[in-house]
């Protein structure tokens, strides 16, 4: 799980700068990407943790955070 956590905030790191992101913290809510970057992260998530993300995971409550992308990975894989 820490190795999932490390993965996605080296990726939110390339565009979230000057703003730590933790493992609670609401990227979209927080302004802090917006709806554009969705399909970039859903797609980084496909490809680095080989799992499909299907039409029933994509509500955005499954993306807010870090903890809720480790949560959807776990319950992929």
């Amino acid at each position: 799980m820490n190795n999932s956590k490390e993965k996605i905030q080296t990726f939110l790191s390339r565009y979230i700068r000057n703003q730590e992101v933790k493992d609670d913290t609401d990227i979209f809510g927080g302004g802090l990407v917006n709806s554009l970057f969705a399909m970039q992260l859903i797609t980084f998530l496909e490809k680095e943790f080989s799992i499909t993300i299907e039409n029933e995971d994509l509500k955005l409550d499954n993306f807010r955070t870090i903890n809720a992308m480790v949560k959807l990975i776990g319950s992929k894989v």
